[in-house]
């Protein structure tokens, strides 16, 4: 598995929306957040109806022999909420939900074994409540006292179907099975029991993944009877590289990169580095101070664009990958 280039991709399918420019908890477009690859609990999602997913599927093709190894990781963002209490004890309106990056690793195993039927790897994370210790300022500003977690708990059902001599079509189910109520409406509440910004990431030893979007010619028939529902798998790695394979929320094509350019993340879909930095050089003292105070992810985007070099900046502004010789025109 290639992960030093997954890893970069993964993180940024992760924190996509996380928190939109002008990266202010007050802002309109920051009081709704995480529509990216979200597992609702199951009970949830049926009572809001089907937009609202509590499950996600990746199909897709690998040749090889039955005795290559498979990894099989799930990454997904955790909410936790960050309260703080009036003098009468009761929660504020400077409640903020943060994330916590949790990711389950099933151990490699051969796709032999798969051949007898599915295997299902189940996980929680319990709930918890804690207090914030005065090391976790932000911006010189105590933080709220409180920080609470909700049960989240899920399943993932790898399976394998033989389709020729030497391929197979693979599949993972991921499911979210978090305990939850109906008499708990609220959707920040659902979201405390949620897979946000849900993706599998896929590794194999002695196979290779096929291309879902641009399958050789002798497997496009079967490819296109691969499923994906709610995310869509991408070859990860330098081109030609078929080992690992990123199932992701965002639509993205074979072997994704990170533009060397980027400072760093800016969470903003479709971001362009240059636009968004002017915009927030551009914030007034009392926004600045608000971004601060509110997220510490956001904070740091607020002193990395603070403090750019100018030769860091111009480099946003764009860069040329490769150049082509122009056919002269005929006379």
């Amino acid at each position: 598995m290639n992960l030093e280039r997954l890893n970069q991709i993964a993180k940024a399918v992760l924190y996509e929306g996380y928190m939109l420019y002008p990266y202010r908890p007050s802002s309109v477009k920051n009081r709704q957040r995480w529509n990216f690859g979200v597992l609702y609990p199951r009970s949830y999602s049926e009572a809001q109806g089907v937009s609202d997913a509590f499950s996600l599927r990746t199909e897709c093709l690998v040749t090889g022999t039955p005795q290559a190894l498979l990894e099989v990781r799930l990454r997904f963002l955790r909410l936790q909420v960050r309260s703080s209490e009036s003098s009468e004890g009761a929660s504020s309106s400077a409640d903020w939900q943060e994330a916590v990056e949790r990711e389950v690793a099933m151990p490699a195993f051969p796709l032999e074994c798969l051949l007898s039927g599915p295997l299902t790897h189940t996980f929680q994370y319990p709930s918890h409540l804690s207090a914030a210790s005065t090391s976790d300022s932000v911006g010189g500003v105590a933080p709220p006292p409180v920080r609470r977690q909700e049960t989240v708990s899920g399943e993932i059902t790898v399976t394998l179907q033989p389709v020729r001599t030497d391929s197979f079509k693979l599949r993972i189910d991921v499911l979210n099975t978090s305990p939850f109520t109906n008499n708990i409406a609220s959707r920040d509440e659902a979201l405390l029991r949620s897979l946000v910004s849900a993706h599998v990431a896929l590794g194999l030893q002695g196979a290779e993944f096929v291309s879902s979007l641009e399958p050789p010619e002798g497997l496009k028939a079967l490819a296109a009877e691969c499923v994906n529902i709610g995310v869509w798998p991408v070859l990860v790695g330098e081109p030609g590289q078929h080992d690992t394979l990123l199932a992701s929320p965002i639509i993205l094509y074979d072997y994704p990169q990170i533009a060397p350019e980027s400072a760093g993340d800016l969470f903003d879909g479709t971001e362009i580095d240059e636009i968004l930095s002017l915009r927030i050089m551009t914030l007034t003292d009392d926004e600045k101070r608000e971004i601060r105070e509110s997220d510490e992810r956001a904070r740091q985007i607020l002193e990395r664009t603070d403090s750019m070099p100018a030769e860091q900046f111009l480099k946003l502004h764009g860069a040329v990958r490769s150049l082509r010789p122009v056919k002269e025109s005929t006379p």
